[in-house]
């Protein structure tokens, strides 16, 4: 998958029309000999098979190649900014699966009853909504008219100023500091932004789990557990959950890739300066090799998200064994 990834990526990169070292250079009054002498410091004088294999030798080698547009080493950038995105997306996922499952089981345990109707509609529209309208109204209702959260930014301009981020990872960094004004702050940036791209998946999640929910709850089993006298809240939780988890721990590792779909526009709209935006930012300047380098980064990391999507499956069921 990677292999043909690496391969799309590069050739329609190179079919594209213009010209990347004119779009470095910054413009179409170029001297010709300004652009070959950057053609050939970048290597895009060469023939096409020739930079086909010195890219595919450089990735296997974890040579990403250098920025046109910030002069930096490509996989710098991607370290740089994807602790931003990566806990953008994690914490839009807690909201996915939260707001998801809830509806989800919710509207399977009270099926064909208004509840159901209601959840179900509320799961097909969050669905649709354009994730950049979403996130325009929270801003509008909760920064603009009720001033209770930030506009956009991982931090304040002042502390962001000052502050030397650890790991990367502004809410682990405020816990390793002991920073609990830092830590509120952090949260208070990344509530909006996670609960736009959170909303927007969760209505997938949603419907997803209803069936799944339904389909377990007509099992054998569970019209045991239900004669034996147990619980209504012990039949569900304990013996239908975790077998109706199964497809839904399948969409959750897919929806991984969606959410960083999501997250270029959500990026955008708040502001964030995380992988997805940097990623705009490069299709903007044509730059080759930031292109290149954040895709196939992105490829490696949702194939790792699958990978662990496969080994979480023999903790839940224990019939898939490896």
């Amino acid at each position: 998958m990677l292999f043909i990834l690496l391969t799309l990526v590069f050739l329609i990169l190179r079919v594209m029309p213009g010209n990347p070292c004119l779009s470095m250079l910054g413009g179409r009054n170029v001297p010709q000999t300004v652009i070959v002498r950057c053609e050939q410091k970048y290597g895009l004088n060469k023939p096409l098979y020739v930079q086909y294999v010195e890219y595919l030798v450089n990735i296997a080698r974890g040579n990403f190649g250098t920025s046109y547009r910030t002069g930096n080493p490509v996989l710098h950038d991607i370290f740089d900014r994807f602790p931003a995105t990566f806990e953008l997306a994690i914490f839009s996922m807690f909201f996915a699966i939260l707001i998801g499952m809830s509806t989800g089981i919710f509207a399977a345990t009270h099926s064909d009853r208004p509840a159901d109707h209601s959840l179900r509609i509320f799961n097909i529209v969050s669905f649709a909504m354009p994730i950049f309208w979403v996130g325009l109204m929270a801003q509008l209702i909760f920064a603009v008219d009720l001033k209770v959260l930030p506009v956009g930014g991982r931090l304040e301009p002042i502390t962001a100023a000052y502050f030397h981020s650890i790991t990367g990872f502004y809410v682990l960094d405020s816990i390793l500091e002991g920073n609990w004004g830092l830590l509120v702050q952090v949260l208070k940036h990344l509530l909006l932004p996670s609960l736009t791209l959170g909303l927007v998946q969760s209505g997938f999640l949603g419907r997803i789990g209803r069936a799944s929910m339904l389909e377990v709850l007509d099992k054998d089993y569970v019209t045991t557990a239900r004669s034996k006298g147990l619980r209504r809240k012990t039949v569900i939780y304990k013996h239908a959950l975790k077998n109706a988890l199964i497809p839904i721990v399948t969409i959750t590792g897919l929806q991984f890739a969606l959410l960083l779909s999501g997250a270029i526009l959500t990026e955008t709209t708040f502001s964030w300066p995380g992988l997805a935006r940097y990623l705009l930012q490069s299709i903007n300047a044509r730059d080759f090799y930031a292109l290149q380098g954040t895709i196939v980064f992105f490829g490696i990391f949702i194939s790792t998200v699958n990978l662990v999507v496969d080994i979480i499956y023999s903790f839940i069921d224990p019939r898939v064994k490896y």
